[in-house]
């Protein structure tokens, strides 16, 4: 009933909404006698600003139209190479012979399926992509999933990340794979069981970014909101059925009008202080700063839906029990085990001040992969950032970027010829399917 309540009130207020966009444009119009007064000026503000608070903010566009590289402007073509019911891989594939001539790394960029789309890291593949070919996960909204497609869990989260690894391994080089924030736990488990399985296309490296790998190191307040509820008043509370007409009628999900409640919950005085400025933007007709608010908040708004399995797995299996720091993370019927990566460089970068990924949960996975050489290891804390400052601003693009950019390339590996054959025949096996929690 709470996702048709909502629905309800949505479609409830849109003639309330089609009434402040209309009393918006005629109090702008410059027919409009009174239109630079104060009043009018503060009627329009107060009608934006009710738009805004009411709609509903789709999925963003990445508009990553062009890069500059070797001080020449080359044309991005965004692609999806490969389709999965739960995901498209979609490779920002950079149109010039210029770029074809290089001998740039592949990286896949793992964004985070944590209720904001993989626009979200829009930043961080415009950093990537001068020096990188970049290679995007970008998950699908669990609404939008007809019921027939079946369950997506955290195996099979897993899964399509060892999958998409070794569609991208051409034979030669090996990628490098970027977990950005929320999946950092199945991009380890997944470099862990190819590790284990000597698979030819595991990764030349891995980079986590600010990820939840032991949670019980520096607790943050939504690591401890987490655990003061048991699995089933989760199940209970936040996890509701997808109302028809959409495409995943019938499926479990945790909304994303719920999560988006939790995220502005955090930081309230924060959004309400940004949504008085922009309020006193508008009627000062300061264009600037209003689109710069756009801009942050028709990303920061636009939200998905998740599987319920996907979901409550998460929460137990991460944030409760803490099985993977705890040596006894199960994915299907197998058991993921840090220790047995022996090659595949490993990166942790944190932000000083995170308030979501407290400082030192990333790092842990230094030690959870005892079977690495130091030569191999590498932990890195950005002063004076946040969590989202870890992959995304000034400082990202000026001080981290740089450092992965140099790890990556320090530890490209190029597989032999028998290692090309082998990868060539894992990749003609097909897909790779949900039989033991790999994948």
């Amino acid at each position: 009933m709470l996702y048709h309540a909502y629905e309800l009130t949505h479609a409830a207020m849109g003639p309330m909404r089609t009434a402040a966009r209309v009393s918006s444009y005629a109090l702008r119009n410059p027919f409009f006698p009174f239109g630079t007064s104060l009043p009018a000026r503060a009627t329009a503000a107060a009608c934006d600003m009710f738009v805004s608070a009411t709609k509903r903010y789709g999925k963003p566009e990445f508009e990553v139209d062009e890069v500059e590289i070797a001080d020449q402007m080359v044309p991005v073509v965004e692609e999806v190479v490969l389709a999965k019911p739960f995901c498209n891989l979609i490779n920002f594939r950079r149109d010039s012979d210029l770029a074809r001539k290089r001998s740039d790394p592949k990286v896949l960029i793992v964004a985070p399926m944590s209720g904001h789309f993989a626009t979200l890291v829009c930043g961080t593949v415009e950093a990537m992509l001068p020096e990188h070919e970049v290679y995007v996960t970008d998950w699908v909204d669990a609404r939008e999933v007809p019921l027939s497609q079946g369950r997506f869990d955290l195996s099979d989260y897993t899964g399509y990340i060892r999958e998409f690894i070794q569609f991208l391994t051409d034979g030669g080089e090996r990628i490098s794979v970027m977990a950005v924030c929320q999946p950092g736990v199945p991009c380890l488990a997944a470099t862990s069981l190819m590790a284990e399985d000597n698979d030819p296309a595991r990764p030349a490296s891995l980079i986590l970014m600010g990820s939840p790998i032991d949670t019980t190191i520096n607790p943050t307040e939504p690591n401890r909101l987490a655990e003061q509820r048991d699995l089933a008043w989760f199940e209970k509370n936040v996890v509701v059925t997808v109302p028809w007409p959409n495409m995943g009628f019938l499926r479990r999900v945790y909304p994303g009008f719920l999560q988006l409640s939790g995220f502005m919950s955090m930081n309230l005085d924060r959004h309400v202080d940004a949504h008085l400025d922009h309020f006193n933007n508008l009627v000062r007709g300061d264009g600037d700063s209003a689109a710069a608010h756009h801009a942050f908040y028709d990303e920061y708004l636009a939200v998905m839906d998740l599987t319920a399995e996907f979901y409550l797995e998460t929460v137990e299996k991460v944030f409760q029990r803490h099985d993977l720091p705890q040596g006894r993370l199960m994915l299907g019927d197998r058991r993921v085990d840090p220790t047995a990566i022996r090659d595949t460089a490993l990166m942790t970068i944190e932000g000083e001040k995170d308030d979501i990924t407290g400082r030192g949960q990333t790092e842990a996975a230094i030690e959870l992969c005892s079977g690495l050489p130091k030569s191999k290891k590498l932990a890195y804390v950005q002063a004076k950032v946040g969590h989202y400052g870890v992959f995304h601003g000034t400082r990202f693009r000026n001080h981290v970027q740089p450092k992965m950019r140099d790890f990556i390339r320090a530890h490209r590996v190029t597989n032999g010829a028998a290692g090309r054959a082998a990868v060539r025949k894992t990749q003609r096996r097909g897909p790779v399917r949900k039989t033991n929690g790999a994948g």
